[in-house]
């Protein structure tokens, strides 16, 4: 079943998306106005805002699959407010981490991401995320090029997988990982997708020059 949504319908499902995306944001503002962080807030904070960021890598990184299988090609004009709500959710919890674990002391940060290589990786993908989230505007796809735009933002791939040895690194001192193999599992079917795809595409490429060879 096709499905093309008109230009306000497209509006209203991107406004909507805005909204229920920014809940877990809210979720956690109410929670710190009425003390309902737990225990340890830091750390309530630390994973919200860690999880979330990887539901927003793996549902940017669906995009394309769903929009492959089901032909619905309108799906792309969603995948850019995804990829950056990924990128919020991480400055939050870089933020935290900044604030709350260092008082924002940049040189003991610094210390701390070189000695920890669980917070090793897990800078680096916030690095490596911030060219993307700068980007993303349609501007900077003219600037660059629609090639070095693509090759820029295939960092995507090596960010997600960054961010899942960052979970398994981290739940690893608690030897919990159902969640870290969750995330890990939907990542790698995402790729692999993207493997499969790219392998057929190029033997099929190959058929058509071997075609061309014999005809000429």
């Amino acid at each position: 079943m096709t499905f093309h949504p008109s230009p306000p319908q497209l509006t209203l499902l991107k406004s909507l998306l805005f909204v229920a995306a920014l809940l877990p944001f809210g979720r956690l503002v109410l929670f710190t106005l009425t003390d309902q962080l737990g225990a340890n807030p830091i750390e309530f904070i630390t994973r919200n805002t860690g999880d979330w960021t990887l539901y927003f890598l793996c549902m940017t990184l669906a995009i394309t699959p769903l929009r492959r299988l089901s032909k619905w090609n309108w799906l792309i004009k969603l995948r850019r407010m995804l990829g950056l709500f990924a990128f919020f959710y991480v400055s939050l919890h870089f933020t935290t981490f900044l604030w709350f674990d260092h008082f924002f002391d940049v040189s003991e940060m610094w210390k701390d991401v070189v000695k920890r290589p669980f917070i090793t990786v897990g800078f680096s993908a916030f690095v490596l995320l911030i060219p993307l989230a700068v980007t993303s505007t349609n501007g900077m796809v003219k600037r660059l090029g629609g090639k070095r735009w693509q090759w820029l933002h295939r960092l995507i791939y090596v960010i997600a997988a960054l961010g899942i040895l960052h979970y398994w690194w981290m739940k690893a001192g608690k030897h919990d990982f159902e969640q870290p193999i969750i995330f890990g599992t939907i990542v790698a079917v995402l790729l692999l997708v993207r493997v499969f795809w790219a392998w057929q595409k190029r033997s099929k490429n190959n058929a058509l020059a071997g075609t061309a060879s014999e005809a000429g």
